[in-house]
């Protein structure tokens, strides 16, 4: 298959079977100026699969790249009420959603970690009614990645720009399932095959995981008491179904951000805020973080943490065998999409209220009452290895294994 066919493939697969666009829905998408072709390939598909009406909110890294080194705390530490108004409508419209990513990983290295912080913390606030409805599925939501030229030699350094570039992009193509002759029809599968697993943990529905390994991991974290396993994809209050990110290799749920014991050890890179946080651990007790270490990015780690109450607590559980095609292609990408698609991982952060029973009914005070977490963030971070091994916990004190080797026993 050639390239042009496996984008047009791929921008396809976006529209109809991630985002799912139906027929008369609003179509919102995000997209870096760098990937304005590609991302004039997803507005023309979302025009021919029915779409009301198309807007896109074109970005640039390195346009925000200047206005962090050289606009104040205060400034960046409030968002305009039309930028705001403008998310949250939309979102209250139940526009589908795709988010393009793919930036430099270390975009923002050197810039005040300050200012990162209080940017980030009045986002979130000024988005919250559209986190909200995301985060409950409200409307369906995608993300994807295309490359971009330091991306692509952060994780090919030692090719050329161009080489390094079109070797990204055949990773992409083989973790997104595009060069298949039905790429639709391999994405049903995979969905049948996570939900299988789901079925399984469901079932079984494990008071707690224990997880040990030899980086040093030794952790038991509680699940919440009416936990829902998910993975693949989902569906909104109308029962469309999408897949909320291309690649998913994960099912997942929602521990008790009360019940979180003992220290795990990261087995990949994280990229937050353009910055690359490296060999790092976090030490729980009672749920919440109480001592972290970190060899590179130690205070970009300290800002994830303190960004509010939940962030210093767990808000997902997610299960990846360390035998999974993105893990398979010894490639480590610096991009969480992929990255914890390849490695069993956690999130600190905000839960899915999907992840709980009646979850997405609840208040926030409902949630935090059931043991669910609340906060501004939500941010995955990679634990497994090949040597990971997973025990579930019966409210009786059985145990079962679960993974083996890094692998479902």
């Amino acid at each position: 298959m050639e390239h042009q066919e496996k984008l047009s493939q791929y921008a396809r697969l976006i529209v109809k079977t991630g985002a799912n666009v139906q027929n008369d829905q609003l179509v919102l998408i995000n997209c870096a100026v760098e990937n304005f072709e590609f991302g004039r390939m997803v507005v023309a598909e979302a025009y021919q699969a029915g779409a009301k009406d198309v807007i896109v909110f074109w970005n640039d890294v390195k346009t925000s790249r200047l206005r962090y080194d050289n606009v104040s705390l205060e400034v960046l530490g409030e968002i305009p009420n039309w930028l705001a108004e403008s998310r949250n409508y939309y979102a209250a419209q139940k526009a589908a959603v795709i988010s393009i990513v793919g930036n430099d990983p270390e975009a923002y290295k050197g810039v005040d970690s300050e200012k990162l912080k209080a940017n980030s913390k009045a986002s979130a606030k000024a988005f919250e009614p559209y986190y909200k409805r995301m985060m409950n599925s409200e409307f369906q939501w995608c993300v994807v990645a295309v490359p971009e030229r330091k991306w692509a030699q952060k994780v090919f350094p030692e090719l050329g720009e161009q080489e390094a570039i079109e070797k990204l992009w055949d990773a992409i193509f083989e973790a997104v399932r595009i060069g298949q002759d039905d790429a639709v029809k391999a994405w049903n599968d995979h969905k049948t095959f996570l939900a299988q697993k789901c079925k399984i943990l469901n079932t079984a529905h494990f008071d707690a995981l224990h997880y040990q390994n030899s980086l040093g991991t030794d952790f038991t974290v509680g699940l919440q008491k009416d936990h829902i396993w998910e993975g693949g994809g989902e569906f909104t209050p109308e029962q469309i179904y999408f897949f909320a990110n291309m690649p998913t290799e994960e099912i997942f749920t929602a521990p008790d951000r009360n019940r979180a014991e003992g220290k795990l050890v990261s087995s990949l890179p994280l990229s937050y805020q353009g910055n690359i946080i490296e060999h790092f651990s976090l030490t729980f007790h009672d749920g919440k973080v109480i001592a972290f270490e970190a060899e590179k990015g130690a205070e970009f780690l300290k800002n994830l943490i303190e960004t509010d109450e939940g962030s210093h607590r767990l808000g997902e559980v997610a299960l990846v065998p360390y035998d999974s095609p993105i893990s398979n292609t010894g490639i480590l990408f610096y991009d969480t999409l992929f990255d914890e698609n390849a490695s069993c991982h956690f999130a600190l952060g905000e839960c899915y209220p999907t992840n709980i029973k009646d979850g997405g009914k609840m208040t926030k005070a409902e949630l935090i009452a059931a043991g669910g977490n609340q906060s501004d963030t939500h941010v995955d971070f990679m634990i497994g290895t090949k040597d990971l091994s997973i025990t579930g916990i019966t409210k009786e004190g059985q145990k079962v294994c679960i993974f083996k080797n890094g692998n479902w026993a």
